[in-house]
């Protein structure tokens, strides 16, 4: 799908004509640089990798070194491949693509790391509701995941058991997000809802 890299900037609240206060997540778009083509001929299929940010050329392979020398290219923060662009014969490396890409009502999806919330115990991780409350003589047991295992077969606990754990830090999407407001002037788009990932962290915009 075509798309873009983005920095999630925060959440704040804007209102329709109709006086409806909706939450909105402000995503800065800046123009991402095309460092490679992928084609049917060579690669098996169509895409184009796009680039946000630079770091420093130490930081690199020797490989990646010279072919960002050839193509007179600074290496990437962040490297992702988009598919599916329209005319994409008319792209070559090192060209831009801005947010304008993005028009207001599109539907897109969202893709960041959440936020990481460290070792929790079932309540929080999974939405346990805890062990018989406060009564029959539970004491100290109210937030207990209860019983994991069997009786004399099988005697283990079966993969996949929902216990605590560490949460969060994971790859997550978010589908049919619906863009409200494209900002222009400011390479920013306001998208209905919530996004995964902390504020400042990249996120991957598909249309």
């Amino acid at each position: 799908m075509p798309g873009l890299l983005g920095k999630k900037i925060g959440m704040t609240n804007i209102f329709t004509e109709d006086g409806i206060s909706l939450p909105v997540t402000l995503i800065e778009v800046q123009p991402c640089k095309i460092y490679n083509i992928k084609n049917l001929e060579k690669d098996g299929y169509q895409a184009l990798q796009l680039g946000l940010g630079e770091k420093k050329i130490k930081k690199v392979n020797k490989a990646q070194k010279v072919y960002y020398e050839k193509n007179k290219l600074n290496p990437p923060k962040i490297l992702k491949e988009f598919r599916n662009f329209e005319n994409f014969e008319n792209y070559k490396i090192g060209d831009e693509i801005n947010l304008e890409i993005f028009n207001e009502g599109d539907k897109i999806k969202v893709t960041g790391i959440s936020k990481g919330k460290g070792f929790q115990g079932v309540m929080k991780r999974h939405g346990f509701g805890g062990v018989g409350g406060a009564t029959h003589g539970q004491k100290d047991r109210l937030r207990a995941p209860g019983s994991i295992g069997q009786s004399s077969w099988p005697s283990r606990v079966f993969k996949g058991m929902r216990m605590a754990g560490r949460t969060g830090g994971v790859k997550t999407s978010v589908k049919n997000l619906k863009v409200v407001k494209v900002l222009k002037d400011n390479n920013i788009i306001m998208v209905k809802g919530a996004i995964p990932g902390a504020v400042n962290s990249i996120v991957e915009i598909n249309k």
